[in-house]
C-alpha cells in the first residue's frame, strides 16, 4: 500500500522521534516513536494481528498535534 503522509508535529528538538503524521488520502494518524520490544509488555497486548507492536509516544505529543475532530 502506498501512502502519501504529511508531519502533524513532533516534541523533538533535535529532529528525532516521536512524531505524528496524517494519510492525506484517508485521514488516519501514523506514529513515528521507539518500538517496544520487552516480550513481558507485549504479552499484555489484547489481540494483536500479525504485524502490529507499540510505540512508546509522549503524551505532549498527542496533546499538542493530534487532531481533535
Amino acid at each position: 500500500m502506498s501512502r502519501t503522509i504529511r508531519m502533524l508535529g513532533t516534541n523533538s528538538k533535535t529532529g528525532e522521534c516521536p512524531t505524528l503524521y496524517e494519510d492525506v488520502d484517508t485521514g488516519e494518524i501514523l506514529v513515528q516513536g521507539h518500538t517496544v520490544t520487552d516480550p513481558d509488555v507485549l504479552a499484555q497486548m489484547v489481540n494483536p494481528l500479525k504485524g502490529e507492536s507499540l510505540v512508546v509516544v509522549d503524551r505532549d505529543l498527542l496533546i499538542n498535534f493530534a487532531p481533535r475532530t
